[in-house]
């Protein structure tokens, strides 16, 4: 069963280690790694948080794409990187899949990489094209029946959350898809408007645009409540896939070895901005919800991810 608890915001540091982050002030631009093209939801949260963090820590926040194998490139690169505060990486999802789903990894992701500050969560959304006449997720999942292996769906890239989600959908209701990797939101969309793929896999924020304008048709939620961005939409629960709630995580990770002066720095002032007022009215324009939490429960939620991702992994093919 896919079942998940509803991650909750988590309570904000303790008093001392907040106190201890104080003593830590970057005194070089901070490179803010993420791994995936520019237009998708990590790569708009990276580029929401880092002016605000930009702000709080005195010193410029950079993001810096780098796409490929679900993220891994960029954990690769992260791993690698001097432990001295001034490179991180916004981690999602795909950070735990990618450690159950590859057989080899360029790197240890729970030694190399100290998970730092949670940010945010948000559901995916299953699409189609409008003029294909798939209208819910039972009129998708009889289209691929009808076809075992013709039904094509885009994703991010092998290894991604999106590609764990289809795959856990296929598994779930029978079914046999084609997974088409794309190297981001934009290209997958694209790739749906031209019929090249029939349905797409992708974070609620990434895509609420093209829902909205009609060009897409949202089939399903992932999440085990409805989005409130599009109430109209059912879960995949309602559609008939018993026990599928999946949502994504963001969280914020540093290379192994980072001070835990300099973590709970941005643990904290991570916490401030996504309570602040204006970041939360944009999360919430992008159906993201906000998360609090250090580096003690953030690793705690990727090692659980981890195991999650371990247990459904006979179900997804393997790189």
């Amino acid at each position: 069963m896919l079942r998940r608890r509803h991650l909750l915001a988590l309570p904000l540091l303790p008093r001392t280690a907040a106190a201890q982050g104080q003593a830590w002030s970057p005194d070089r631009p901070i490179r803010f790694l993420q791994g995936f093209a520019p237009g998708g939801t990590t790569d708009i949260l990276a580029r929401l948080l880092a002016p605000e963090l930009a702000a709080a820590l005195g010193q410029r926040v950079v993001v810096e794409n780098c796409p490929g194998a679900g993220g891994t490139l960029a954990a690769e690169a992260l791993a690698r990187a001097r432990p001295d505060g001034a490179t991180m990486m916004l981690l999602n999802n795909g950070f735990a899949v990618a450690a159950a789903l590859f057989r080899r990894l360029p790197y240890d992701p729970e030694a190399d990489i100290d998970p730092c500050a949670l940010v945010a969560t948000a559901p995916l959304v299953l699409l189609a094209a409008p003029r294909d006449g798939i209208g819910t997720l039972p009129d998708l999942l009889a289209a691929a029946r009808a076809r075992p292996g013709a039904l094509t769906v885009a994703t991010v890239g092998i290894g991604s959350t999106q590609h764990f989600a289809l795959e856990a959908l296929a598994a779930l209701a029978g079914i046999g898809v084609t997974h088409v990797p794309y190297r981001g939101t934009p290209a997958a969309l694209v790739a749906l408007r031209t019929g090249e793929v029939q349905a797409v896999m992708e974070t609620l924020g990434a895509v609420l645009g093209q829902v909205q304008a009609g060009e897409a048709r949202a089939l399903a939620v992932t999440a085990a409540a409805r989005a409130p961005l599009l109430p109209d939409v059912p879960t995949m629960a309602e559609s008939g896939i018993a026990g599928f709630d999946l949502a994504t995580w963001y969280a914020i990770g540093f290379p192994a070895g980072t001070p835990a002066a300099v973590q709970a720095r941005l643990a904290e002032e991570t916490a401030r901005a996504v309570a602040a007022p204006r970041l939360r009215a944009q999360f919430d324009s992008l159906g993201l919800q906000p998360a609090s939490g250090g580096p003690e429960a953030t690793r705690a939620l990727i090692r659980a991810e981890i195991a999650r991702a371990l247990q459904a992994r006979a179900s997804i093919p393997q790189p």
